[in-house]
């Protein structure tokens, strides 16, 4: 299967996805560690994938995306962004309404 293909099953399949470096308990870098406090806090289910594990997917995703860093959140199959539009979505109360939207949430 290719990667793109990879990429898309696996945002079809769960409403949200975090591609991360590391994982939500052990965060390989400040930013992916900011992003997961930032999903907890709005209380989310989310699928976590560690690029770490995947240098196809870790390399794949960036062209798939057009979004040359990480981490990447996706709700409902749709790039949303990184930590900082996150936090800024976070405070404004967007990404719980978003998160919400997408079934993601124990409100939802």
């Amino acid at each position: 299967m290719d990667i793109n293909q990879r990429i898309q099953d696996q945002l079809k399949s769960n409403p949200v996805v975090l591609y991360m470096k590391g994982t939500p308990d052990f965060p390989q870098c400040g930013f992916s560690a900011s992003a997961v406090r930032t999903l907890e806090a709005c209380g989310a289910k989310f699928l976590h994938v560690n690029i770490f594990e995947d240098p196809e997917l870790r390399e794949g995703l960036k062209r798939y995306s057009n979004w040359p860093t990480y981490p990447q959140l996706y709700i409902g199959g749709e790039l949303v962004g990184g930590s900082d539009i996150l936090n800024e979505m976070y405070r404004n109360g967007e990404l719980q309404s978003l998160l919400t939207e997408a079934g993601a949430t124990a409100k939802s």
